[in-house]
């Protein structure tokens, strides 16, 4: 019974699309119907507001932290489940059609929660790969994968598995982008 609760509980909270909340609420517009379609942060920074790209953000890394948290004081046996089931959440909602985000923050979210060390990897590894190609989805997938080597190599291989798990999704939510950056069609992050 707590595992239903908890996966609900989990999944109900990784849905709730705050950037497509946020640009309906302040710019009476749908995050759906600009730039890639997706609801995620660096959508709604093609908005031009980068005040609801952060809030977004904020938000989305939030509900990541938030139930891996709740799941560590309360359900420590099923933190990573937690964190799976609020992930896909975000990915695959419920009152959206299940047309969601790419879970990136929601990722970065869990991680926090789970290791401030991989958080900090994590958000290193995605700056510097902003910095040389200003692809965002290049940043994240290389981000991904980079914790995934160090935790082989440095920490807990039990945790690796759930990174393994988590990148394979975050590659299938990026197949799109993967294209274009193949093609030379991704759009770049201005600075």
């Amino acid at each position: 019974m707590e595992i239903i609760i908890l996966s609900l509980c989990s999944y109900i909270i990784g849905s709730i699309p705050f950037g497509l909340i946020l640009t309906k609420f302040f710019l009476k517009k749908d995050v759906r119907k600009i730039g890639s379609g997706n609801i995620g942060a660096t959508n709604v920074l093609r908005t031009g507001n980068k005040v609801l790209a952060l809030l977004t953000l904020f938000f989305d890394v939030g509900k990541g932290y938030l139930m891996v948290k709740v799941s560590f004081f309360y359900f420590p046996d099923l933190i990573y489940l937690t964190g799976l089931i609020c992930f896909i959440g975000h990915i695959f909602p419920v009152w959206l059609k299940f047309k969601g985000g790419k879970g990136v923050a929601v990722y970065v979210g869990i991680i926090l929660a789970l290791s401030f060390k991989l958080a900090l990897i994590f958000g290193a590894i995605w700056l510097i790969i902003l910095f040389l190609f200003r692809y965002s989805s290049l940043s994240s997938i290389l981000a991904s994968l980079s914790l995934i080597i160090y935790n082989l190599f440095f920490d807990n291989n039990f945790q690796n598995i759930f990174l393994i798990l988590f990148f394979l999704i975050i590659i299938y939510t990026h197949k799109q982008n993967i294209l274009r950056i193949k093609d030379k069609k991704e759009t770049k992050i201005k600075f």
